[in-house]
């Protein structure tokens, strides 16, 4: 992964083998990405790299990060629970997401219609982190795939380790295995997964 913000406007995130193509996502949404980057800066926001991606904080606190896929381009808020969304353009990135909580784009032009949009939310997200208010924590018990559950009962050891993890990564590794819809492939990923979890990290960690 990249740990110079300009690489990511110049080749990519570096997560992946089309890094430095022409084929990365970030070549087809690069005018967007690049007027996102220069509101964000306008806001007065500081901007670091975090998990390969252009990521804008203050007050010591992650505000929002910006991402590029094949089909779209998006900001993405931190502590999105707080986020009123007057505007209703905040959606949620997936059916695990708890709240919506990025802004997704499908056309570069998108970003100068949306700018008054786009700073009022960042502002909004600002004057969180400068009061220090962090949205309720909500403990929703997870709900283990059988599969799982089997592998720990016949494995002593990955329990252990499982039940070390933290929440997040707990839920990469339930996240990874309900996407699979047979038994026989789920047993699989855990089977590969398992010095993962031995060293604690997460289903999406390297």
């Amino acid at each position: 992964m990249i740990t110079a913000i300009d690489d990511y406007f110049a080749k990519g995130c570096g997560r992946c083998e089309r890094f430095a193509t022409p084929d990365c996502s970030t070549r087809s949404w690069i005018a967007g990405l690049e007027q996102l980057r220069r509101i964000c800066l306008d806001c007065g926001l500081t901007e670091t790299v975090k998990w390969g991606h252009p990521c804008y904080m203050h007050a010591g606190r992650n505000i929002v990060i910006i991402g590029a896929f094949r089909n779209d381009y998006r900001i993405t808020f931190f502590n999105a629970s707080l986020m009123k969304d007057p505007d209703g353009v905040l959606e949620r990135q997936g059916p695990n997401s708890r709240h919506p909580d990025m802004i997704r784009f499908v056309k570069n032009e998108d970003v100068a219609r949306m700018t008054p949009v786009i700073q009022a939310y960042l502002r909004e997200a600002m004057n969180y982190a400068e009061s220090g208010l962090k949205g309720e924590k909500e403990d929703v018990p997870l709900d283990l795939p059988e599969e799982l559950v089997t592998a720990m009962d016949d494995d002593p050891v990955l329990a252990e380790a499982f039940h070390r993890l933290t929440p997040g990564r707990q839920k990469s590794y339930v996240i990874l295995l309900n996407g699979a819809k047979q038994t026989d492939t789920r047993r699989a990923r855990i089977l590969k997964n398992r010095d993962k979890i031995l060293a604690g990290k997460g289903a999406l960690e390297r």
